[in-house]
């Protein structure tokens, strides 16, 4: 039996647009997977405020930044003050956090919640789904008008924005080096940047 896993952004919705999209897919829990689950534009979505909104509609809410956020404290998952995403993925804790989902999948009907509304401009995606899709599930995101994207479709367009072809022949990679190629090029567009960590002969004067 394949199960199912929605992605989500809460973008600068409002609440009662925000809990319709869930209302839409018949969400039951929603894993918010923000490493600073606070929004200084959209309070909104501060981790106590949608915690409390979320559950006057019987909606369970859980915090898994700590295992699947985009951040990390360790400073050796750091080059140049970017984080590297393939570091995160080896970790236990990563890994603890992929088998929570796996987990609630088979009695909760769950998504995954972080602040951008693109998915292919998220880690939600550049991450935890590329990690996630080597299992069997469906994949699918919910977009800003409730509409679903599958993440094969994510895929390609992410593919069609970086310019790697899909569907044309490559003689030295296959279409899932190639998809793995978008991931990986997506990844460290997008990653984390520590000022901290940067290199002071990188940093502006």
């Amino acid at each position: 039996m394949s199960f199912e896993l929605y992605t989500i952004g809460h973008s600068n919705h409002t609440i009662e647009k925000f809990i319709e999209l869930l209302s839409m897919h018949s969400i039951n829990a929603v894993f918010d997977v923000r490493s600073h689950p606070y929004s200084k534009f959209n309070p909104q979505f501060n981790q106590e405020t949608i915690e409390a909104e979320l559950k006057k509609y019987n909606i369970k809410y859980y915090f898994l930044g700590e295992e699947l956020g985009p951040r990390s404290n360790d400073e050796d998952f750091y080059i140049d003050g970017k984080v590297q995403y393939s570091s995160i993925a080896k970790t236990f804790q990563f890994n603890q956090g992929i088998e929570r989902l796996l987990a609630e999948m088979e009695s909760n009907r769950i998504v995954i919640m972080c602040a951008e509304k693109d998915p292919i401009i998220c880690h939600r995606t550049i991450l935890i789904c590329r990690h996630m899709r080597q299992y069997d599930i469906e994949i699918k995101h919910i977009l800003e008008d409730g509409e679903i994207e599958s993440n094969s479709d994510a895929e390609k367009r992410l593919m069609k924005t970086l310019n790697i072809p899909h569907e044309q022949e490559d003689l030295l990679l296959s279409i899932e080096e190639r998809v793995e190629k978008a991931y990986d090029i997506q990844g460290e567009k997008i990653a984390y940047i520590s000022k901290t960590l940067i290199p002071v002969e990188n940093k502006k004067s």
